[in-house]
């Protein structure tokens, strides 16, 4: 399943990439903010972590003015890798390397279609599962290092 929420500053956008995801047949759970009065971003982040440890198979999408606030709100949760994307190298980038399973995108700073574009590289990219990036996941989660 792919989660996808905002606060208001990045409503407008969240509903854009809702439309545009609905025409690709991929199944997705709008979360919220539902309009653009004010909301609390970590708000939403908690909502999504809650959904995300249920499935650990699922993806996410979050969005608030910059895409700044949102992204450390989720990177509190252990089981999430949240990474702000502002262009397709990062998006592809962010999959490969860190396996992110949660886009972030700011709404006040990126036009609805390098929105979708940088969304459309984060869904065709898959984590390369090289030696070296699962040593560095592992490290962000806190693992020991090995002697």
């Amino acid at each position: 399943m792919l989660y996808i929420g905002s606060d208001h500053g990045g409503f407008e956008l969240k509903e854009f990439l809702i439309f545009k995801i609905k025409n690709t047949g991929r199944p997705y759970q709008d979360i919220g903010c539902y309009s653009s009065d004010a909301v609390d971003y970590p708000d939403i982040s908690r909502k999504l972590a809650d959904l995300m440890v249920e499935d650990s198979n699922s993806q996410g999408i979050l969005l608030c003015g910059t895409g700044v606030g949102i992204s450390i709100a989720a990177n509190r949760f252990e089981h999430l890798r949240a990474a702000l994307c502002f262009n397709e190298a990062m998006a592809r980038k962010a999959r490969e390397h860190n396996n992110a399973n949660i886009l972030v995108l700011g709404g006040r700073i990126l036009g609805p279609e390098a929105a979708w574009s940088i969304t459309i590289s984060w869904f065709n990219t898959n984590f390369s599962g090289d030696d070296r990036h699962v040593r560095r996941i592992l490290k962000i989660n806190g693992a020991p290092e090995k002697e």
